[in-house]
């Protein structure tokens, strides 16, 4: 169990990683931007309040360090689905691993962005507040297709 528990944690952040790099690649691109996971970080720090749901996170009162928080934040929640992943899947799935179960899973992970963290930003359900709503979706697909290949690509490391 202990062995599944780290192994969870490395493809997290073996993930975690390659969707940042992703996302540095991207947003060097022109007409592109980079994440900026400030807001993210605001959104964590209101949690403490209770506060789940913001009509626009710009608005919240700001917190110093909400980038490095959002930064920490965005890294636990990928060793989180690593290992959440990998004690679903188990030890036969390391022994042999594939990519459809990895991509499966970030598609499934989208929901608590797109259902949870998004609409607490104050952007709504699926980014439904913004006018580039549909490109917004599709990069959350993409960047999650990436942290899929992460995940395969530690794994295989791994084995």
């Amino acid at each position: 169990m202990m062995s599944l528990m780290i192994d969870g944690i490395l493809i997290g952040v073996g993930a975690t990683v390659m969707m940042d790099i992703w996302d540095i690649v991207f947003g060097s691109l022109p007409g592109q931007s980079k994440s900026n996971w400030a807001p993210v970080g605001r959104w964590v720090w209101h949690l403490k309040e209770g506060i789940v749901f913001h009509q626009n996170i710009d608005d919240a009162k700001p917190y110093e360090h909400e980038l490095a928080l959002g930064w920490i934040f965005h890294y636990i929640v990928g060793i989180l689905y690593g290992v959440l992943f990998a004690l679903y899947v188990g030890t036969g799935w390391f022994a042999y691993p594939t990519f459809l179960p990895t991509w499966v899973w970030g598609m499934i992970t989208i929901g608590a962005g797109w259902f949870l963290l998004q609409p607490g930003l104050g952007i709504g359900v699926a980014a439904s507040q913004l006018s580039n709503a549909w490109t917004v979706r599709i990069l959350n697909i993409v960047a999650h297709s990436f942290f899929a290949l992460g995940m395969y690509g530690t794994a295989l490391l791994l084995r």
